[in-house]
């Protein structure tokens, strides 16, 4: 019996876990999202910016927000290591993409690479949240003109949004974290995850 309300009462005031991909091309600024997102969350130190260097692999970390964990997975963005990426869809609640908007030059590139992601099947359906980073950079264009030139084809109808941030400063991090927790909490996606687990859906 006590085994029966202990696993009613976790079910009912556990958090939800999500995993999270963060991907984007070399050099757009993921790695340092990824601390500004510990520092904000966790009111951990994070590391300088001189100190971090390009993610050869996979970067971890796990953070509480909007009343749900959340893990996030920091994947490597350079061409030879971009075929990595794939094995981590299955389980993705949503995908984070990292753009660096004041490196125009960049921008065909990281669209191609995007585009390659939504058009993987076992993404399907995952919110998106497209981050135009280094807002901080006065060359960086706002998330309105990014959108305009992806243009992306690609989006099945899934939840996603463009927003404008600086991973150094911090600015526009929270806004967009609260908005992708609410879009997975809504999605057919995270309900498709939890079935598969055998979790009774929220939704």
């Amino acid at each position: 019996m006590f085994s029966l309300f202990y696993g009613l009462w976790k079910y009912m005031f556990s958090k939800t876990e999500f995993h999270l991909l963060i991907l984007g091309i070399h050099q757009s600024g993921k790695t340092t999202l990824l601390e500004k997102l510990k520092s904000i969350y966790s009111k951990l130190d994070a590391l300088p910016p001189d100190r971090i260097v390009p993610t050869v692999g996979l970067n971890i970390a796990r953070i509480d927000a909007s009343n749900a964990k959340l893990v996030f997975w920091d994947l490597g963005g350079q061409v030879g290591l971009r075929t990595i990426w794939e094995k981590y869809y299955e389980e993705a609640h949503a995908i984070i993409y990292v753009i660096d908007a004041s490196s125009p030059n960049s921008f065909q590139d990281a669209r191609s690479a995007l585009e390659k992601v939504l058009r993987h099947g076992d993404l399907q359906g995952a919110p998106l949240l497209i981050l135009a980073n280094k807002q901080d950079v006065a060359e960086a264009v706002s998330a309105e003109e990014l959108e305009r030139y992806l243009d992306l084809k690609e989006l099945d109808e899934r939840p996603y949004v463009f927003q404008s941030v600086s991973a150094y400063e911090g600015t526009g991090i929270k806004f967009s974290i609260d908005w992708l927790v609410d879009a997975m909490e809504r999605s057919k996606r995270t309900e498709m995850l939890r079935a598969r687990a055998g979790i009774p859906s929220q939704i």
